[in-house]
């Protein structure tokens, strides 16, 4: 059985699919821009404000399924421009702890409305 997630503390979904979608024991994360959900406007136009701002819309809809970003076991990070790796990892490392999750990061040719970053998850429901 499949339930899908939806938190205010996120932006909507701008098509069709879901933020989240709960499925047995895992939740599936869609990426994430870094939109702040309360003025729909990005946080910042540098890498950093991104990439928390994708990490804390990761987390609200973790939340809302009852999960946590302790509980993420797969990350996909895509980046508009590889030159924004190490900027991104040291935000990225201010929000997860050891044992790491596993992680995939690639530059792609274009995100949407332009961002710098997009982040995607799959986690454990925690019990």
């Amino acid at each position: 059985m499949k339930k899908a997630i939806h938190t205010d503390k996120a932006p909507a979904a701008i098509g069709p699919y879901s933020q989240g979608v709960k499925a047995g024991d895992l939740i599936f994360v869609s990426g994430q821009l870094p939109v702040d959900p309360a003025t729909g406007a990005f946080a910042g136009e540098d890498i950093e404000s991104q990439t928390r701002q994708s990490l804390e819309n990761l987390k609200a809809i973790l939340e809302a399924a009852g999960s946590g970003l302790d509980k993420v076991v797969k990350t996909n990070v895509y980046l508009a421009d590889m030159g924004d790796f190490a900027a991104m990892n040291g935000i990225y490392a201010q929000y997860f702890s050891e044992p790491f999750p596993a992680r995939a990061a690639v530059e792609v040719a274009r995100l949407p409305k332009d961002a710098r970053v997009e982040i995607e998850c799959v986690a454990l429901v925690q019990n």
